[in-house]
């Protein structure tokens, strides 16, 4: 007999969504310049949302001179003083955190269980920490009189919209700056409601200003003369052209770009462990992450373990109706992200691995895809190489540890990347050789605002997160 579980959404009216928003500048709420709008769809049913002010170059100059103007009193204001409106946001953030949660899977597309039960708590938690080190900058070990740098532009993507503000916002206040925050095109809903919660929260007018729009609003806020420090989290090709553009300018430039990481499966892991991990670290959020585990690598001996365990585990995996509480793969954000995932897909059956996907009913509206792994995976194959950003795994095998090395490091990313074994000798042998930024042990996708997290190569530098998070907001 088999079983099922019954419906259980949740109700799209904990959102409130309004009509229209408009950009928060100064404290206010107010239209385009230009008057100019956009809407914003639901993806999961592509039913509009609401309209949104869409922002240009005169709305980034008022943006800029808000946080510029408000600059002087907040960085002037003791560190403990800006810590009580950080442990002030964060609260706020915990009660309303299902009314976001909502909102976020709602604009987003994923699950609510993740917005609800990851997102949201690490959002709080963020801004906790960061609150914690407000009044402690002396401490963090970049120098006993650590300033400010002044306006930060910050452009966050559509995967984690609100967590992505958080590990941005949480740690420029901190340290006493202004920030400019243009969020992604598809997703700004969140980042407007958190506009609300700075004004509920009492935050001066002016230390956070959110200017919505499109590539121009974001490029606009990158050139501006009067941004301090720029930081980034997106695509590669689009993170080259905003470091060409700061070239020779005076801007401090964080960038925290694409990933190809491999997840690697020895032998002696604890198997049906590390099949979750492999689930978590590629189905979670769509495979909407830059550092998931896209590439798995499994020890040739236990292979056809491993894919028969992942193929019974896969085929459980509920996709559907971001909002029911079951589900457990949402909608992809865009109708151009599917077609994105669409294409390298056909590349990778064009150029002969096998595909293999559970069988699943997708809805007949929105956009979706269903959960993907190719074997019989090459490194030159395309989907070996590139980033799909979507729920598809390819899987390659190997028979010794430096073969796991050399097959993992081979791609120009350098963000993550996760270790299955259970001999903590292994581990840190495997760690000390792998190029990547953060490496997991026997798990994978864990956050923690203590933890610094960033990548190299054409994944970006810098680093957000723990005392790290701290040096990208000030002048040392």
């Amino acid at each position: 007999m088999k079983f099922e579980y019954a419906p259980a959404p949740e109700s799209p009216a904990l959102a409130g969504i309004a009509p229209s928003h408009g950009l928060f500048i100064g404290g206010e709420f107010r239209e385009a310049a230009d008057g100019k709008v956009f809407t914003t769809i639901s993806p999961s049913s592509e039913e509009v949302l609401s309209e949104v002010a869409r922002g240009g170059p005169e709305d980034v100059d008022a943006a800029v001179a808000a946080a510029r103007a408000a600059f002087p009193a907040w960085s002037a204001l003791p560190g403990a003083e800006r810590a009580k409106y950080l442990f002030r946001v964060a609260r706020i953030v915990q009660e309303r955190s299902r009314e976001l949660a909502v909102l976020e899977s709602l604009d987003n597309g994923k699950p609510i269980r993740e917005s609800r039960d990851v997102d949201l708590p690490l959002v709080a938690a963020h801004f906790f920490y960061y609150a914690g080190w407000a009044d402690k900058l002396p401490h963090a070990g970049y120098g006993q009189d650590p300033r400010p740098l002044g306006v930060a532009g910050q452009v966050i993507p559509w995967n984690f919209p609100l967590l992505m503000l958080a590990w941005k916002i949480a740690p420029a206040l901190a340290c006493g700056n202004t920030v400019v925050l243009k969020p992604a095109e598809t997703t700004p809903l969140t980042a407007l409601r958190f506009a609300d919660i700075c004004r509920q929260a009492g935050l001066p007018p002016g230390v956070v200003n959110i200017v919505t729009g499109d590539g121009e609003a974001g490029a606009a806020l990158v050139a501006h003369p009067g941004v301090d420090k720029v930081a980034f989290t997106g695509s590669t090709e689009v993170g080259r052209g905003i470091a060409r553009a700061l070239a020779g300018t005076r801007k401090k430039l964080t960038l925290e770009l694409g990933g190809k990481a491999a997840n690697i499966v020895f032998d002696d892991a604890p198997l049906d462990q590390a099949v979750e991990g492999i689930v978590s670290g590629i189905f979670f959020n769509q495979g909407h992450v830059c550092c998931a585990g896209s590439r798995l690598l499994v020890q040739e001996s236990v292979a056809d373990e491993v894919l028969d365990a992942l193929k019974r585990r896969m085929a459980g995996l509920r996709v559907g109706d971001p909002l029911d509480k079951n589900t457990d793969i949402g909608a992809i954000n865009s109708a151009g992200q599917l077609a994105r995932i669409r294409e390298l897909a056909e590349a990778g059956e064009a150029e002969g691995a096998e595909r293999w996907s559970p069988a699943c009913d997708l809805p007949g509206t929105g956009f979706w895809f269903a959960p993907t792994l190719f074997t019989g995976v090459s490194q030159a194959h395309r989907i070996a190489r590139e980033e799909i950003f979507g729920p598809v795994l390819s899987v390659l095998t190997f028979r010794t540890p430096d073969e796991a090395v050399a097959k993992a490091n081979n791609t120009p990313y350098g963000l993550s990347a996760g270790i299955w074994t259970e001999k903590g000798s292994r581990i840190l042998w495997m760690a000390d050789r792998l190029r990547a930024g953060v490496v997991w042990s026997n798990t994978f996708n864990k956050f923690d605002p203590t933890s610094p997290f960033g990548g190299f190569g054409e994944s970006g530098y810098g680093r957000e997160g723990g005392r790290h998070g701290l040096e990208a907001y000030l002048d040392v």
